[in-house]
């Protein structure tokens, strides 16, 4: 049976998760590893992989890979990357943006259609899995209330998103769930609860030499999306706190539909995660979603795609016979 080959672009967290994630998966292999830093000065897991620089995927470096996991920020990577890189190959991303999917789906749409790719957006688990669960119960109980509730935990598109803003050397953001508003929701209440009372943002900072705080703090807690609508604490302490004491990127939420069948009898549907680390989470749904990607390619589909578009049997390496047999 031939291998998958996975290029990974970008050796952060979320790279070093998707080449975890490869180790588990007999079906695929990891072909590079592409980084805009030096590759001399990255070191791998994988033995016998070369590591590239990211200028090289231009000249064809990339062109025996069947499937590019991209592992960039939302905040200024993937809305320039994603296109870019449709236009050469199959791609995956995990772009968390909620508000702004739209304007990124038809802009990938764009470029995979004319270059005859396919490329699967906003995946991981939210958006991803809770995506799908959200849309399962809202079809499954028509009459009734989403709620999703994130955390407590490190958020790393937010922490990235701090880290780009000038004067932050580093940044930890931890997104914490409103104990009230989630055993609302757990009791059927159905309560109307607004984006500020069901979460408050916790921001832990290590600022430049010479950074003002004062202007960092304002634009953090104004940055549209990200922390605008809620209430946000910002902490400033030294990189030595920062690695002492946020070191692990835990994380996990839930995603609740409380509502009623026609008879008025009440329902909650509630689906969980609790994990010991967002990235290598992360990456695990993205490697199984890149297996996807081959597959629709594989088929001569093209174009854009999210999670609502990929068959549940598309993600597993296992045949429709034993898929049938062992989980049906």
């Amino acid at each position: 049976m031939s291998r998958t080959r996975i290029g990974i672009l970008g050796y952060g967290n979320l790279g070093k998760g998707v080449e975890l994630a490869l180790r588990q998966s007999d079906d695929m292999e990891l072909a590079a590893v592409f980084t805009r830093r030096d590759p001399a000065d990255v070191s791998i897991a994988t033995p016998g992989v070369p590591v590239r620089r990211e200028a090289e995927l231009e000249q064809g470096a990339g062109d025996d890979i069947d499937v590019l996991i991209l592992c960039g920020g939302s905040a200024t990577d993937l809305p320039t990357q994603t296109p870019k890189w449709a236009a050469r190959c199959n791609v995956v991303d995990s772009f968390d943006t909620h508000a702004a999917i739209p304007r990124h789906f038809a802009a990938v749409d764009a470029a995979a259609k004319e270059a005859g790719t396919v490329a699967l957006i906003s995946c991981g688990w939210d958006p991803g899995l809770f995506s799908l669960n959200r849309l399962y119960a809202t079809c499954i109980l028509p009459e009734g209330t989403d709620y999703t509730f994130w955390g407590k935990g490190v958020s790393q598109g937010h922490s990235d998103a701090i880290r780009r803003i000038e004067g932050v050397a580093d940044a930890r953001q931890y997104t914490i769930p409103a104990p009230e508003a989630l055993d609302r929701a757990r009791a059927g209440e159905n309560p109307q609860l607004t984006t500020r009372q069901m979460h408050t943002r916790e921001c832990w900072v290590v600022l430049e030499e010479g950074a003002d705080a004062d202007v960092v703090r304002r634009q953090i807690v104004e940055m549209p999306n990200y922390f605008e609508p809620y209430d946000t604490t910002v902490n400033f302490i030294t990189q030595q706190e920062l690695d002492r004491d946020h070191a692990d990127l835990p994380h996990g939420g839930f995603v609740l539909r409380s509502g009623a069948t026609a008879s008025g009898k009440g329902h909650v549907i509630e689906y969980a995660l609790k994990l010991e680390s967002n990235p290598e989470f992360t990456a695990s749904v993205l490697v199984a979603y890149a297996r996807a990607v081959a597959r629709m390619a594989a088929e001569g589909q093209s174009g854009c795609r999210t999670v609502f578009d990929v068959a549940p049997a598309y993600l597993s390496p296992q045949s429709g016979d034993y898929l049938r047999a062992h989980m049906l």
